[in-house]
C-alpha cells in the first residue's frame, strides 16, 4: 500500500516532475531545495520509487528532433471486436499509448516509429484487423503543449510550470546521425539508477565518461532534442484519478488563439492541433488531469469559455490497454 505522503515528499515530486538537474550529484539540488540533508532527499524518492509513485526519471525527447514520426490514431471498432483488437494494438512495438474512449471511435493509441520505417504501412496493417470499420490518423500539425505537471502543493505558479516547459522544439535540428549522439540518447532514456552520483552509473554502462555523458545532455537540452530530464509520476498514486480528452472544434482562424489560451492553463498537459474529417470536425485536443469529477468539470467549463463556447466531444478513458514511454534506438 502507497504511504501517505508528506509535504516535503509533494514538494519533491513537484520539483523532479519540472526538472531533475543535469549534475553529477542531482538530488543535491533537490535537498537543498525542500532543506533536508542529500541523503534524506534520495532516500525519500528511493521509497517514492518503490512505492509505485515515480514511474520513471530519464530523458523526455522530442520525437521529431530525433528524426522519428508519429501519430494519434483513432479507431471505431464493433463492441464484440474491441477487446481483441485492442491487445493486438497494444501489442505492437511501436505502441506506446492504447485506450477505449466512449466515441464512436472508440479506440485510440499513439504510434511512433523509426526515421527508416513507413508509418502508414504499420497502421494499414493494424486496421485489417477483424472488427475495425473504419480509421483516422491525427498527427500533430501543431504543438501548443506537451508536459504533464501534477501540481501537489501551492508552491509552484502556472507561470513557473510554463518557464519550465517553455523549451524549443528541434531549433532547426534535423536528427542525429553520430553513434556516440545515439549511445547517449540510449543512455538517457533508460531508468536513472537512484544513487548519488546516476550519472556515473549510466555512463559506465554505456561506456563513456560521466562528464561526456552530463555535456550531451545538457546540449540535448539547449538545442531541443531534449524537453527535459525529469520525472514521470503515476497519477492515481498521487490521486489525479480523473482524466478527459477533450475534442475542439474551432474556427481555423481561432485556432492559434484558442491553443495559446489552452496552454496556459497549468491543468492542461496537453494541447495539439490535428487534421479534421468530414465526420470528425475537431481541429484541437486538449488533456486534462483532475483529482475529482467536480474538478474536471470546472476545469472543462474554464475552457469552454476560453474556446468563446466552440462545439467540443469530452472522450474518457473507459479502459487503459497500454502506457509507456516511446524506446528509442532500440534496435
Amino acid at each position: 500500500m502507497t504511504r501517505r505522503l508528506d509535504d516535503i515528499d509533494a514538494r519533491i515530486l513537484e520539483l523532479i516532475q519540472l526538472e531533475l538537474p543535469l549534475d553529477a550529484r542531482p538530488f543535491d539540488a533537490i535537498a537543498k531545495a525542500v532543506s533536508i540533508a542529500p541523503e534524506e532527499a534520495l532516500n525519500r524518492i528511493r521509497r517514492m520509487k518503490s512505492d509505485g509513485i515515480i514511474r520513471q526519471i530519464s530523458a523526455i525527447f522530442d520525437s521529431t528532433a530525433l528524426g522519428y514520426i508519429g501519430a494519434l490514431v483513432a479507431f471505431k471498432v464493433s463492441d464484440e471486436a474491441l477487446e481483441h483488437v485492442a491487445s493486438n494494438v497494444a501489442a505492437h512495438s511501436s505502441v506506446s499509448h492504447c485506450y477505449s474512449r466512449n466515441a464512436d471511435y472508440n479506440l485510440w493509441f499513439t504510434l511512433t516509429i523509426g526515421p527508416d520505417d513507413d508509418l502508414d504501412r504499420h497502421i494499414d496493417e493494424l486496421a485489417l484487423l477483424d472488427g475495425v470499420q473504419s480509421h483516422m490518423t491525427l498527427p500533430a500539425i501543431k504543438v501548443f503543449k506537451i508536459g504533464v505537471f501534477l501540481k501537489l502543493t501551492g508552491a509552484v505558479s502556472s507561470d513557473d510550470h510554463e518557464t519550465n516547459l517553455r523549451r524549443k522544439i528541434s531549433s532547426g535540428l534535423s536528427t542525429l546521425h553520430s553513434p556516440l549522439s545515439i549511445k547517449v540518447a540510449k543512455a538517457l532514456q533508460t531508468d536513472l539508477p537512484l544513487v548519488e552520483r546516476p550519472f556515473s552509473d549510466l555512463a559506465g554502462q554505456s561506456g563513456m565518461s560521466e562528464v561526456e555523458l552530463l555535456n550531451y545532455a545538457r546540449a540535448f537540452l539547449d538545442n531541443g532534442v531534449m524537453r527535459r530530464y525529469a520525472a514521470v509520476l503515476r497519477h492515481r498514486k498521487v490521486g489525479y484519478t480523473f482524466n478527459a480528452m477533450i475534442c475542439w472544434q474551432v474556427e481555423p482562424d481561432m485556432i492559434d488563439e484558442t491553443g495559446y489560451r489552452f496552454a496556459q492553463r497549468l491543468s492542461v498537459s496537453h494541447c495539439y492541433q490535428r487534421p479534421t474529417f468530414p465526420d470528425w470536425p475537431y481541429a484541437l485536443y486538449t488533456m486534462v488531469h483532475s483529482r475529482s469529477q467536480d474538478e474536471l468539470d470546472s476545469v472543462i467549463a474554464e475552457l469552454v469559455l476560453d474556446s468563446h463556447n466552440s462545439p467540443h466531444l469530452i472522450l474518457n478513458t473507459i479502459t487503459e490497454y497500454k502506457k509507456t514511454r516511446v524506446s528509442y534506438f532500440h534496435s
